[in-house]
């Protein structure tokens, strides 16, 4: 997922609170579904990060072979750059872009009828 193109800001904004428990009627469900998602977004970030920096590994313990590598160094700013993954997980959650279900409740709506 390209999270550069993503519509959430790259600073801290204030939100609506209400807006945030709208879909799961409280707020301190929707900021722990929020959180879980940020982690999630943040494992896939560093994992595509080392993917691509471990291209540039070298096996060598010579420091003759140390030298600043430009598109190492490119890569690196691009990932500062992004939104934190905490940003993103927020915006995905009030786009309605994350899917979550409460096991508990899932239960109870068959037995109610």
């Amino acid at each position: 997922m390209d999270y550069k193109k993503s519509k959430a800001p790259s600073n801290t904004v204030t939100r609506d609170v209400q807006e945030l428990w709208k879909s799961t009627g409280n707020i301190y469900e929707s900021v722990a579904i929020i959180a879980k998602r940020a982690n999630q977004i943040s494992v896939e970030i560093k994992q595509d990060l080392s993917k691509k920096l471990a291209e540039f590994a070298s096996y060598n313990d010579s420091l003759d072979e140390v030298f600043e590598n430009r598109e190492q160094i490119e890569i690196s700013r691009y990932y500062e750059k992004l939104p934190k993954p905490t940003l993103l997980a927020t915006q995905e959650f009030l786009d309605g872009d994350v899917y979550w279900r409460d096991p508990s409740k899932d239960g109870q709506e068959e037995e109610d009828f």
